[in-house]
C-alpha cells in the first residue's frame, strides 16, 4: 500500500501524463512502489515501418517506468532526469499488449539505476533495457523564475541595466534556460 507522499507523486505524474508522451503511446502505470513499477503499452499505434514494436517505443516505455520509480524514491522534495538508457531488443511484437517491469537495482542518495524487462502477453522478452537517474535536491530554473519576480519588483529600470550590464550572451542564455557553466 503507498504511502501519502506516494500517492501525491502518482498523482502529479498521471496528471503531468494527461498532455505529454506517455498519454500518446497509451502507457497504463500497473503497479508502482520506488522498487518496482509496471505499465503496459499497446503494439499498435508504436510501431516501425515493418508493423513490428518500434525500439525507441521500447525505450519510452522503459525510461517512463524507470523514471517514475527514481521519483518515488526521491521523494517529493526532490527531482529525478534520466541521464543514460541502454536496450537490447531481442525479439519483434507485432501486435496486443508489451509490459514493463522496472526493478530497482542501486538506489542512493544521488543516482539510481533500474532494470526494466518488457515482455509480450506470452511473457516472451522483448526487451531488455537499463536506466539510469541523477537526483537533484532543486527543481532547474527556480532560482531562474526567484530572480525574474525580484527583477519585476525592482522596476524596468533596474532591469535594463541590469540586462546591458550582462550582455547579449547572458541575455541570451537567460532567455533559454542555458547556462554558460554546462548542463542543468
Amino acid at each position: 500500500m503507498a504511502d501519502h507522499r506516494e500517492e501525491q507523486i502518482l498523482a502529479a505524474f498521471h496528471q503531468a501524463g494527461q498532455d505529454a508522451l506517455v498519454s500518446r503511446m497509451g502507457i497504463k502505470i500497473l503497479e508502482a512502489s520506488a522498487s518496482r513499477v509496471v505499465g503496459s503499452m499497446p503494439v499498435a499505434g508504436n510501431t516501425q515501418p515493418y508493423g513490428l514494436l518500434h525500439g525507441g517505443a521500447s525505450c519510452v516505455l522503459a525510461e517512463t517506468l524507470g523514471s517514475l520509480g527514481s521519483a518515488l524514491h526521491a521523494g517529493q522534495d526532490r527531482i529525478t532526469v534520466g541521464i543514460e538508457i541502454s536496450a537490447t531488443h531481442h525479439r519483434g511484437a507485432a501486435e496486443g499488449e508489451v509490459t514493463g517491469v522496472a526493478t530497482l537495482l542501486h538506489g542512493g542518495r544521488t543516482l539510481t539505476t533500474y532494470e526494466i524487462i518488457i515482455t509480450d502477453e506470452l511473457g516472451r522478452r522483448i526487451c531488455t533495457a537499463r536506466l539510469s537517474c541523477l537526483l537533484r535536491d532543486a527543481v532547474p530554473g527556480r532560482a531562474q523564475a526567484a530572480q525574474a519576480g525580484q527583477a519585476a519588483q525592482a522596476g524596468p529600470a533596474a532591469q535594463a541595466g541590469q540586462a546591458a550590464q550582462a550582455g547579449p550572451a547572458a541575455q541570451a542564455g537567460q532567455e533559454t534556460g542555458i547556462q554558460e557553466s554546462g548542463a542543468q
